[in-house]
Formats: C-alpha cells, structure tokens, sequence
C-alpha cells in the first residue's frame, strides 16, 4: 500500500474493525509489529490519568521507525476526537512524515474531516439493495480466498439480510476449515446462523404493492431475527401509514411539497403522496383502525397461546403482525384494481 493515510468509515463498528484488521495486516507485511505497529484508541479508558491520547499518538506519527522499513500508527474511535484533535490528524495528513502510515478507524459518517484529509478511504457501508449484499459477500469471501459461486452468494446475502457485520467472521471461518476448496451452500450454512432482520422498506414496499405473501414472510423474517418485537414492527407501519393520512386530502400536491409537511426526503415523501392519492381516505382510515387494534391487542388485548415449539416465536405476536400485514396489504391491492 503506497497511501500514507488511510481511513475506515462504516456506521458498523464491527464491520470498521474487522476491516481495519485486514489493512493493517496489509501495510504491515512481514514487518515485526513490535517494531513497527502502534495501536491508540482515541478516547483510551484504560488511561488512568485522563490524559489525551493524540499527543502520543503524534509522537508515534513523528518519530522515525526504528529497525524497520516503516511505522504503521492506528487510531481507533476516531469520532471522537475534538475538532482541534481533528485539525492536528489533517495537517499531518497534508505533510505526512516519510516511511509512516496512519491508519484511522472511524464510526460514523464519510462527512468527517479525516476521511476526506485521507488519501485513501475504505468505506465498509453496504447498500440497501439485495445486489449490495451478494457484491459484498462475494467480495468479503475473495478477500479470505474463499470460492463460491453467484448463487451460494445470493442465499448468504438472503439469510444474513441486514446483518451484514457477520460476513466477515462468516469468511474467516471458512477459510480456517476450508480453505480455497470451492464450497457449495450446504457446506457452510451450518455457520450462518439465524436468520438477520431486513430493512423496513422490505415491509412497506410489499404492503404497498399489495402483496400479502411477501409481506407476511418479511414479517416473520423481522420477528424471528430477534431485532425486532411486533409492537415495533407495529410502529413503523403506523408511520407508514400516518404520513399518507397526512398527505390525503390536503392541498399538497408535488413531493416537494409533501417533503416539506413531512419533513422528509423528496423520494419518500412522493411516494407516500402517490399511495395516499391512491388509497383514499376511507381506506386509510380502515388501515389506522387495523393498525390501533393490533397495537392494543400486542399490549394484552387478545391471547392465541404461548410460545410456537418449533419456531419459539410468541404464538400471540405473530399472529396479529401476521393478520395486520395480510390485511394491509389486501387493502393496497384492492385499490390498484379500482
């Protein structure tokens, strides 16, 4: 690696330090890390006497290497450095010394300072889309020398959904008992775990096409991730929901205009406006009682019995998610047949 700074940006600290691992790994080589590696943590609680971490931090970058080629210098949690902190970082990064490579970890967004003084960014974000998702596991799984095919990608993507911070772990596994053999799904689902929860919009994009199926089966998906229980999945349907009863009968009529009354983005907020259109207030209206029964009925209202034995999902919570979402989305379908 020829950069003399690098930055690692994700909203995943997991995924940060996992691959914050792998690039130091690289820029070390087969250079001694007693020698050449030092490793600080912006804010480190192991410091007893509270004192600040980037003074050392900038001796290490300063100071020549001693008995190596070069010195690599980490700073891990760099989100939290002050801005004065900040400013210190950028202008080394503007002159940095010769035979030195700072390496910063950061958790947070590429809007920050370090990232855009770096002269080279890994962004360890993953996008929404389901083709994100198998680009990354293909990639994590090459990165580990790890061989499988588009299709065994596409059903790790499926099983992991959002949790994507397990594909690493997932890899290194593998090449540990594998190694560079070519594997087929059966192999390693084993090591997968359960399933991840999914994004929101998974739910919200299948009530509004009308499809009861899919939406029931992202729901199911949510409640058995564990990330979610049903009286929040509850919640972001009645925002859904909300924000096309704001929008029905009002004045509005442009997405920039509904951006404005929702105080959200232009794309969101224009659909939200064309299903309002769509459904109409007597139906929105039928949606917001549907959704205030199951929320009464997830609070004590009604009782279908324990735990299901197979699934160990709350036979009562899965019902009324499952029911409310079937129902939502019957709704959606019978108005794209007016």
């Amino acid at each position: 690696m020829s950069s003399s700074s690098v930055c690692v940006v994700g909203s995943d600290a997991t995924m940060v330090y996992d691959a914050v691992h792998n690039v130091v790994a690289g820029v070390l080589g087969d250079l001694d890390p007693s020698f050449a590696l030092q490793d600080f943590t912006a804010r480190d609680v192991t410091q007893s006497s509270g004192e600040p971490t980037l003074p050392r931090v900038m001796e290490a970058l300063n100071t020549p290497p001693l008995l190596v080629e070069r010195r690599v210098v980490v700073v891990r949690d760099a989100q939290l450095l002050v801005a004065e902190e900040v400013a210190q970082l950028t202008e080394w990064m503007s002159a940095p010394a010769p035979q030195t490579v700072l390496i910063v970890a950061l958790v947070g967004t590429k809007a920050n300072r370090l990232v855009k003084a770096a002269s080279e960014v890994v962004d360890v974000n993953v996008g929404s889309r389901v083709s994100d998702r198998v680009t990354f596991v293909m990639s994590k799984m090459d990165e580990y020398g790890v061989v499988i095919d588009h299709a065994t990608a596409q059903r790790v993507a499926e099983q992991v959904g959002d949790d994507v911070a397990r594909v690493d772990a997932l890899a290194r596994t593998l090449q540990s008992i594998y190694g560079s053999a070519p594997l087929v799904f059966a192999r390693l689902e084993p090591y997968l775990g359960d399933a991840g929860d999914v994004p929101v919009w998974d739910l919200t994009d299948a009530l509004d096409a009308g499809d009861a199926t899919k939406a029931i089966k992202v729901a199911r998906r949510m409640l058995e991730s564990r990330r979610r229980a049903g009286l929040q999945i509850v919640a972001m349907v009645q925002r859904h929901y909300l924000n096309m009863a704001r929008l029905e009968g009002s004045a509005v009529r442009t997405k920039d205009e509904a951006a404005a009354l929702l105080g959200v983005n232009a794309f969101p907020a224009g659909k939200a406006l064309q299903l309002a259109q769509r459904l109409g207030a007597e139906r929105l209206t039928t949606a917001v009682h549907w959704i205030t029964d199951a929320d009464l009925a997830l609070k004590g209202g009604v009782s279908f019995g324990g735990k299901d034995l197979d699934s160990d999902l709350d036979v009562t919570e899965l019902t009324v998610i499952e029911i409310l979402v079937a129902r939502l989305a019957r709704l959606s379908h019978g108005a794209r047949r007016r």
